[in-house]
């Protein structure tokens, strides 16, 4: 179950960040470029949120299967250890955290502009937090 579960939680990374790259993108050029907010702009936002959401889930299941993950914690000296023990769950349940804020407020929101700057502020923060935490030597 471990390794289906760490194979996952990889391989659905890859989604998850395509996904809110895309929101991101498409939410920027709307808000730059002045366009309404059409059910298409929410879909992708939606499928980014729901990928993220995902993975978190699955990252959660993998944190409390994982030999390495909540019995770890004590090991803050070594860097690899601190990273994927504490720094990687933590950074990315507040990234996804602001990514729902983002949602909820362009649900919120009346105007086109008001809907695209949420989404692309707090999916844009959402991605630096995540991109900053992965750890990066265990994806290449």
């Amino acid at each position: 179950m471990y390794t289906f579960l760490q194979k996952f939680h990889s391989g659905w990374a890859y989604l998850a960040l395509l996904l809110l790259v895309v929101a991101v993108i498409v939410s920027a050029l709307g808000l730059f470029s002045k366009k309404e907010f059409t059910s298409g702009n929410r879909k992708i936002a939606l499928f980014a949120l729901i990928a993220v959401h995902i993975q978190l889930l699955v990252g959660l299941l993998l944190y409390f299967q994982s030999p390495i993950g909540f019995a770890m914690l004590g090991e803050m000296k070594d860097k690899a250890m601190r990273l994927t023990s504490l720094e990687h769950p933590l950074i990315n349940i507040i990234a996804i955290i602001l990514i729902t804020i983002g949602w909820s407020k362009h649900k919120k929101a009346l105007e086109s502009q008001s809907k695209f700057k949420s989404i692309t502020v707090f999916y844009s923060l959402g991605l630096l937090f995540i991109l900053s935490r992965i750890p990066w030597k265990l994806w290449f």
